[in-house]
């Protein structure tokens, strides 16, 4: 007698990794940039320094839960969870973009946010002294100045990371397909 799909890792796998593309893909490339376009600089701050937590928790946990509840080949006699991440024939296909994903997602939850957070309100403590806003065009005080230069880094170190998690998300999903083949 067939068992039920309800208690196959699978499903769970599938909607997982749908979620984290998804979720992945619609910040990046939607959500973010409209948000951006749309409201005051303020705001857009206040927003996505409540996003942010969030957002890199489900790109650093989403990837644990794929490696644990990968799914067994029982054509090619590979086991499920993370005995067949590190199976032979999946280390390239399965467990370097898993890991990729834990890797990218963990920095910026540990690492980049934590410092872009703390930047961000060094800036507001330097825009009351200046009495300008980190934003307006220049001249900006020498202090201003670093730390305009030091988030623009920052920034762009979080974002490698983020699109780093993006290709290494579509990339696992070309794994997935093949295995569904």
């Amino acid at each position: 007698m067939a068992t039920s799909i309800l208690f196959s890792v699978a499903p769970y796998h599938i909607i997982s990794y749908g979620t984290l593309l998804g979720t992945t893909f619609f910040h990046s490339f939607v959500n973010g940039i409209i948000m951006f376009r749309t409201l005051q600089r303020p705001d857009f701050s206040a927003v996505q320094r409540k996003i942010f937590p969030i957002y890199f928790s489900a790109q650093t946990f989403i990837p644990l839960f794929l490696a644990l509840t990968f799914p067994a080949s029982k054509l090619r006699g590979i086991a499920g969870g993370l005995a067949g991440i590190f199976h032979d024939s999946n280390h390239w296909t399965a467990l370097a973009p898993l890991a990729a994903m834990l890797t990218c997602g963990a920095a910026n939850l540990l690492v980049m946010e934590p410092l872009v957070t703390q930047c961000m309100a060094d800036r507001w403590a330097q825009e009351k002294k200046d009495g300008k806003r980190s934003y307006d065009p220049a001249p900006h005080s020498d202090e201003m100045s670093a730390l305009n230069k030091r988030f623009g880094k920052l920034h762009g170190i979080s974002s490698i990371f983020n699109l780093g998690s993006f290709v290494a998300t579509v990339a696992y999903g070309f794994d997935i397909a093949r295995r569904l083949q």
